[in-house]
């Protein structure tokens, strides 16, 4: 199926995936992943687009992201590249490109699917073993949501205050809904979903999107449409 349109609207969560070219290594070391989430956390501050999860691979990044104009993303994304690629390129005289194409991005359905959302991306370096507790890992927005450490570039989304009325509770709750994991079948709901610019909720979700956008929301079947039969015209 083909990829939509890039569907991005003021005031919904969207999860945000960059990745390196080639799959190569967008980071090589800890002053490196310090300088871009700065610049991240600059560049979303510039923009307005709060960030409430976020995880910093080698070879590439995901974000849990709403913005307050249409535009936010995009430009938060556009001015980070600048200017990270060029901070990484002088520092390792090297020349060119460092992503993969432009980022991904799909909005998601915060009430039915914001926190599975979050619990996907803080549960990344799980997956790929580079620890057994994601918040051991530092370079991503779970310490700050088990009371860890406060992390600057987060901006709690409302979905997580609803997890209890006190931190501890709230912290308590997440930290259960981490240790459920992720299934396979939910983790390519999220990563297909990005990837191809599809919206991920509920049909009164999506129902409520079409009156916002003129942009598909189902991405067409390929090839040309089937042709319908016509009952042939008989003579009076």
């Amino acid at each position: 199926m083909a990829r939509l349109p890039r569907l991005v609207l003021a005031g919904q969560a969207h999860h945000v995936i960059q990745r390196g070219n080639n799959r190569q290594a967008i980071v090589l070391s800890d002053a490196d992943r310090q300088q871009y989430l700065e610049q991240l956390r600059e560049c979303a501050a510039t923009y307005k687009v709060a960030i409430h999860a976020y995880v910093l691979m080698d070879n590439h990044v995901h974000l849990l992201a709403t913005p307050a104009s249409d535009q936010g993303i995009s430009q938060m994304m556009q001015a980070l590249g600048r200017r990270y690629v060029a901070w990484f390129n002088h520092k390792y005289q090297r020349s060119g490109t460092l992503w993969e194409g432009r980022f991904r991005a799909g909005l998601i359905d915060s009430e039915h699917h914001l926190m599975a959302c979050m619990r996907y991306i803080e549960l990344n370096p799980v997956r790929a073993g580079m620890c057994t507790d994601a918040a051991d890992y530092n370079w991503s927005s779970c310490a700050h949501h088990l009371g860890r450490r406060s992390d600057p570039l987060v901006h709690d989304h409302a979905m997580f205050w609803a997890m209890g009325n006190t931190p501890f509770e709230r912290e308590a709750n997440y930290r259960e809904l981490l240790s459920q994991g992720v299934a396979e079948a939910e983790r390519a709901k999220f990563h297909d979903a990005a990837m191809k610019g599809r919206p991920l909720g509920s049909p009164l979700f999506l129902k409520s999107l079409a009156e916002k956008t003129p942009l598909p929301l189902l991405p067409r079947a390929r090839g040309r449409p089937k042709l319908v039969p016509t009952a042939p015209v008989s003579g009076n």
